[in-house]
């Protein structure tokens, strides 16, 4: 078991590292190549990004596993990518006129609305003006609580508490679109696979390193497998949505033309639609 134990030290580091390239850029290449961000929940970068920096500065107060402040480092920069692409190619609304002429307008008019209308912006530089005042807030609060050891070693566990939880409820948004729409259509089945194969990984590294692993980083993770493996089950369930209905599957013309026969005439040239019906086909 010991043998299994440095495998792990060394692969699984490696993989942390590397895998917000492995689990995002299959879906940030399908969005681009696609030109629609349809079924991807603009939630995750939302999620990542906060959890992100908050575990970025979560680390000078907390010291813990070098890869693991790296993975948050790559991470912020593929969620930036990954929002980018998102916002570049959102689906325009359906409707015609108004709103439709705005740029991203909300498209499914039955989302709920939330306060201040966070993160359903129609413009896309609200994101940014967000993403932005986190940072620079974070970077005061840094630089002014970190002369203060009493008070800084409260913060700094605070800020990584939030972080971790944030990042934890990560599937949640897509859970829930993928209820509401009975389909995991729009996410990739590359990202589910990461997260399962990290999350596997992750579970075993971080009880059995021998480097500092904080108890939040292994509930948080627990809890984040647990919805992952249900998002699994939804793929199973779901899959890409209902089968459309092909042309060759519809009914003919001559079903079709029968009942506006029967009304206009009466039932009496009932016959004579059908052969007509017929012979246009």
């Amino acid at each position: 078991m010991s043998w299994l134990t440095t495998l792990s030290g060394y692969l699984t580091p490696g993989f942390l590292v590397l895998s917000p390239l492995l689990s995002y850029s299959d879906q940030a290449y399908s969005m681009h190549r696609a030109k629609s961000s349809a079924g991807f929940s603009l939630d995750i970068p939302l999620i990542m990004l906060v959890a992100s920096l908050l575990r970025i500065f979560y680390y000078p107060g907390a010291k813990f596993d070098i890869a693991l402040l790296i993975q948050s480092l790559v991470m912020t920069v593929m969620q930036v990518v990954l929002l980018k692409i998102a916002l570049d190619h959102r689906p325009a609304p359906s409707s015609k006129g108004g709103d439709a002429a705005v740029p991203f307008a909300k498209v499914n008019e039955r989302e709920r609305q939330r306060p201040f209308n966070f993160w359903q912006w129609r413009s896309p530089k609200p994101y940014w003006q967000f993403i932005m005042s986190l940072f620079v807030g974070l970077v005061a609060c840094e630089l002014l609580l970190s002369p203060i050891p009493s008070v800084y070693q409260g913060y700094s566990s605070l800020i990584g508490y939030i972080g971790l939880a944030v990042e934890a409820i990560l599937p949640l948004p897509q859970i829930i679109a993928n209820a509401k729409s009975r389909s995991c259509k729009g996410f990739r089945f590359s990202v589910l696979a990461s997260w399962l194969l990290g999350d596997s990984m992750k579970m075993f590294w971080f009880f059995t390193s021998k480097t500092t692993i904080p108890w939040a980083f292994k509930l948080c993770g627990i809890f984040q497998a647990c919805c992952d493996s249900f998002l699994g089950v939804q793929y199973w369930m779901y899959g890409k949505g209902p089968t459309e209905i092909k042309e060759h599957e519809l009914p003919s013309t001559a079903t079709w033309a029968e009942p506006k026969a029967d009304i206009f005439a009466g039932g009496r040239r009932r016959g004579t639609s059908v052969l007509q019906a017929q012979k246009t086909t």
